[in-house]
């Protein structure tokens, strides 16, 4: 069964945790982008990979949210974007999930007249991530973890230019419900329904509770959208130089199933989250772990 056939039945389909969380604990180093890894350690990246699946995840998203030339060249790898997203999903499949989403995160930058960016030049490092995700064997393509519509729409345009892969959005919305940009629940579902993404939703922020109140605005204003719910393991705190959550797994496993019961089709988490909060999600939504 495909994606769009899966998403149309309504069942809940079970997505990941965080990547950066994980690659980190596996030794990342500082000053190394997390995508280098696909190329310099993939036991790794599929490491992590395979650990979700194992926890239950049935949809996995690839090591690639800043594959954009905007944050590689911070590293020196702006030449090796396509390179990077390919190798990317090739690795992601071989870890044996149902559907491996490629991940596109924001540029990091101000487009204009905020700042310098020009949605041409978003449009084309957006197109040539698309471009090596899809030839890796991306089953979709997720825009995530964006505040800015005027990105979302350099994303959504240059994967429809360059793939025919089906598009997931994910913005990512403040204790009051806004992105840093100022935009919506409302305003994002309204713009998302129109640019025809097949799934949209929130993901990161300060927790589960803030997501589940975006949705629930999500769903009034497009109450037939196929929704997405990724929070992060709760609030962020620093402790000690290191960023640790205070949501633990069955926390976590309570809010999937709430997310469930409001008629959330993909469930997952974000930042903070590891393989033990998504085998506590399958748990409560009566998925079984991989073998």
């Amino acid at each position: 069964m495909g994606f769009l056939d899966r998403l149309a039945t309504g069942e809940t389909l079970l997505a990941d945790g965080a990547m950066g969380t994980m690659l980190q604990a596996a030794g990342l180093e500082k000053g190394h982008a997390p995508e280098e890894m696909n190329l310099t350690q993939p036991d790794k990246v599929l490491a992590v990979h395979k650990g979700y699946v194992d926890a239950g995840s049935e949809l996995i998203l690839t090591n690639t949210f800043g594959a954009n030339r905007f944050r590689l060249e911070k590293y020196g790898l702006a030449d090796r974007i396509y390179e990077l997203s390919r190798r990317a999903s090739e690795i992601a499949r071989k870890a044996g999930a149902s559907f491996v989403a490629g991940s596109i995160g924001p540029t990091g930058e101000f487009l204009a007249p905020l700042g310098t960016l020009s949605p041409e030049d978003a449009r084309d490092t957006f197109g040539e991530q698309a471009r090596g995700l899809a030839a890796g064997g991306a089953d979709l393509l997720v825009i995530e973890t964006m505040s800015d519509l005027q990105e979302v729409e350099a994303a959504v345009q240059a994967a429809r230019e360059n793939t025919n892969l089906p598009l997931l959005c994910t913005m990512t919305f403040q204790q009051k419900l806004h992105t840093v940009m100022g935009v919506t629940p409302k305003e994002a579902a309204e713009r998302l329904s129109g640019w025809g993404v097949a799934a949209m939703g929130a993901n990161c922020g300060t927790g589960p509770q803030e997501v589940e109140q975006v949705l629930a605005q999500m769903k009034e204003a497009v109450p037939d959208a196929a929704l997405v719910a990724k929070p992060n393991a709760g609030v962020p705190r620093l402790v000690e130089g290191r960023t640790e959550y205070d949501a633990t797994p069955e926390l976590m496993a309570d809010h999937a199933l709430r997310f469930a019961q409001a008629g959330v089709t993909i469930i997952g988490a974000c930042c903070g989250s590891t393989p033990e909060h998504i085998s506590a999600m399958a748990q409560a939504l009566g998925k079984s772990a991989s073998a």
